[in-house]
């Protein structure tokens, strides 16, 4: 995987990480629930993301692109 789909995948994981901690805090905090629901909203987002440069890197592995 090129050096910048790299970066570019863990800076999107530790969001995902980020955004979970964010809103476990609040739900444990009682916090108020829209915005416990928000950050899981996110959360799903940034994984799909995730998911996606990940797949992209893969591919371009394979295909003996950018290394």
């Amino acid at each position: 995987m090129s050096d910048v789909l790299f970066y570019l995948a863990l800076a999107v994981m530790l969001a995902v990480a980020a955004t979970l901690m964010v809103g476990l805090r609040n739900m444990m905090r009682s916090g108020d629930g829209n915005f416990s629901n928000k950050m899981m909203q996110l959360r799903v987002f940034l994984q799909f993301v995730a998911v996606v440069v990940i797949v992209i890197g893969i591919w371009i592995a394979r295909s003996g692109g950018a290394g």
